[in-house]
């Protein structure tokens, strides 16, 4: 129906209805950009003497150095007391933490107050997840949810955190977490095959915040669905970085390069819009750099300010988190170059405009029997197909 508002469009809860809180790691030295650095940090916890060791430790209510832990599900971290942990630091791992940063964490359990295992256990190969931004009213905000292949940490620059919505509900990409019997009332209706991934790609377009939530117009002609899919498609190989495929790259003449080195620890970052200029720190320089890179938000946020405040941020002496390399990582910069080229390949896409088009509303899945969503779709399948170690390595019985 023409003159459809969005606030009838159905919330993103009821079209993917199990969803996750954000992880609580309690505790900032347990992750960072560098993998090298949280090793040297576990290293130097293992060293330390038992009042020491607790210092460094930082304890809360929810973590102390004998609280009993079960093993993270899929990852290797120890269940022992961490009173009397001497072994080598768990394999660091990638994650999201906020807006198109992966850094590393060290995937033990002990060491993160609430690490969300249900989502531990449905990550890995053909997952996707998507992560619902804090609500900023200002429209130049940036996008209402964002994906990532990897673990989010569930964190928006905004200052409130989003709820995490895995794809799937089980581990190797089975069983959509998406409402039971929409993707075949969007078959039927668009008469074309509409698979998972072609809706999460739609919602990266369609996704309106609001006040209340998140929601989602639906387009009710296979027209619009199919302009919008196109760019959805389009906005997820760049939030994956290419997935599998070739990474993501501007045109020759436009590809952001060094063009003076950068000084061993920048301390800051100018950026010159006429010359497409980013200088970093004292004397390095990159460019070109489009505006659209430069200005891309999300939460209200310059993305581009926030993954390098994250990365030159002072730390405490003293802490483990002021553990970190002694330069700039060469690897720190091959990462801002690719994050640039993200984002201004992601400014380029063309907003997806419904305004003129007719939309499904919730009251018309309520009538097809989509909604409302049966109680046990928001709750977490039942996914333990192997034994997942407790504390003091007792078997967890789930």
């Amino acid at each position: 129906m023409p003159g459809v508002t969005y606030d009838d469009a159905p919330p993103l809860a009821d079209l993917m209805p199990w969803s996750v809180a954000p992880l609580r790691p309690g505790r900032a030295w347990p992750m960072g950009p560098d993998a090298a650095s949280l090793k040297a940090r576990w290293a130097a916890f293992v060293r330390a003497g038992p009042a020491e060791r607790e210092a460094l430790f930082q304890p809360t209510r929810a973590r102390t150095l004998t609280t009993p832990v079960a093993q993270l599900p899929g990852c290797g971290g120890g269940t022992g007391r961490l009173a009397r942990e001497h072994g080598p630091c768990p394999e660091p791992v990638r994650v999201g933490h906020g807006p198109f940063d992966e850094q590393w964490l060290i995937p033990d359990h002990r060491l993160l107050d609430v690490a969300r295992p249900e989502l531990w256990r449905v990550a890995g190969e053909g997952q996707l997840f998507l992560t619902e931004q804090g609500h900023v009213a200002d429209a130049g905000a940036g996008p209402a949810v964002l994906a990532s292949a990897v673990l989010p940490d569930g964190r928006s620059p905004a200052g409130r955190p989003g709820r995490i919505r895995p794809l799937y509900r089980r581990p190797g990409a089975v069983e959509p977490n998406v409402a039971p019997g929409l993707l075949a009332h969007l078959t039927r209706r668009y008469g074309a095959d509409v698979a998972p991934e072609d809706f999460l790609a739609w919602v990266l377009v369609a996704a309106r915040s609001t006040p209340s939530g998140c929601v989602v117009p639906l387009a009710a002609t296979a027209g619009a669905w199919a302009r919008g899919l196109e760019l959805g498609r389009r906005v997820l190989r760049l939030h994956l970085r290419g997935g599998s495929g070739e990474r993501p790259k501007l045109p020759g003449g436009r590809r952001p390069y060094v063009r003076a080195p950068l000084p061993s620890w920048p301390t800051g970052l100018t950026y010159d819009a006429e010359d497409e200029t980013l200088h970093v720190g004292t004397g390095g320089v990159i460019a070109p750099v489009p505006a659209g890179a430069w200005d891309f938000q999300v939460g209200g946020v310059r993305v581009v300010e926030l993954w390098f405040a994250r990365r030159t941020a002072a730390a405490e002496p003293g802490t483990l988190e002021a553990i970190g390399p002694a330069a700039w990582p060469q690897a720190w910069t091959s990462q801002l170059l690719e994050l640039i080229t993200v984002l201004a390949l992601l400014a380029e896409v063309p907003p997806l405009s419904l305004d003129a088009e007719p939309l499904l509303t919730a009251g018309e899945l309520r009538a097809a029997g989509v909604l409302p969503v049966p109680a046990s779709a928001r709750r977490p399948a039942s996914v333990l197909d192997h034994h997942e170690e407790g504390p003091e390595g007792q078997f967890a019985l789930l």
